[in-house]
């Protein structure tokens, strides 16, 4: 059941001390990290991009609708990732794997190693620990 009001979630909405974050909570980890360096505008274009992208191999994608309200973009995320499913992972890991090359192409490695040093992000296995931390 899909909800007609964007689902926002800060990062640490439910989460405490050990317990591991939403995969709501991920995905806002992953916007406000790109908007802190893109902007809003780039964000909302490059998480389009890529979740079209990655729909073709993961259906669920296809309930993330980013969309700009006046001067604010909202999202509403797939009912799937509020609620623990632990099939939302793997949607997340293919929306950040069509990210990377748009990220890559636009701004080099710089912004993508932003979001690989989150450890939240490592720690669920959306991304993988940046290739110097790698042994």
């Amino acid at each position: 059941m899909s909800s007609s009001r964007p689902m926002r979630i800060a990062p640490s909405n439910g989460a405490t001390a050990g317990a591991e974050l939403s995969v709501a909570a991920l995905f806002t980890l992953i916007w406000e990290s790109l908007a802190d360096v893109l902007g809003t505008a780039a964000t909302a274009t490059l998480l389009r991009r890529a979740a079209k992208r990655a729909t073709l191999r993961c259906a669920e994608l296809t309930d993330l609708a980013i969309d700009r309200e006046k001067l604010e973009y909202r999202y509403t995320l797939p009912p799937a990732w509020a609620n623990g499913d632990s099939r939302a992972p793997v949607a997340l890991r293919e929306l950040v794997a069509e990210l990377r090359p748009l990220l890559v192409e636009l701004t080099g490695p710089v912004v993508f190693r932003r979001l690989e040093r989150i450890p939240e992000l490592r720690k669920r296995g959306i991304i993988s620990a940046p290739e110097e931390e790698q042994p």
